[in-house]
């Protein structure tokens, strides 16, 4: 995940970051109060850094955990700040995997 240093996001670079479709976050929008972008004066959904990173663990928790929708919303009201400590390590931890994938092609292109 790259660093986020703008004030505010448009859907569709969420989108990107997440790798899900926009339809998904605004799914999402609807099923979990966290996630409450504001507007626009025409309208478009403006994501904060905050509302990013909220977004960051539902996506960890119906994605990559495989967690229902119902489920997810539990665990974000009772468990949050150890889900975003799980998921911190959990994006090192994938970070490591791509660097060592990457030597490993490299090692076996000399060979």
């Amino acid at each position: 995940m790259e660093d986020l240093t703008k004030k505010y996001y448009k859907i569709g670079d969420v989108a990107d970051f997440l790798g899900v479709p926009q339809a998904t976050i605004r799914y999402w929008e609807l099923e979990f109060p966290e996630i409450s972008p504001s507007r626009t004066q025409t309208g478009l959904r403006q994501y904060t850094p905050a509302d990013i990173e909220t977004l960051r663990i539902i996506h960890y928790l119906i994605k990559t955990k495989g967690l229902k929708v119902e489920a997810a919303k539990a665990q974000m009201k009772i468990n949050r700040d150890n889900i975003s400590k799980k998921l911190k390590v959990f994006s090192e931890l994938q970070d490591i995997r791509s660097e060592l994938e990457v030597m490993l092609k490299v090692l076996s292109k000399r060979r």
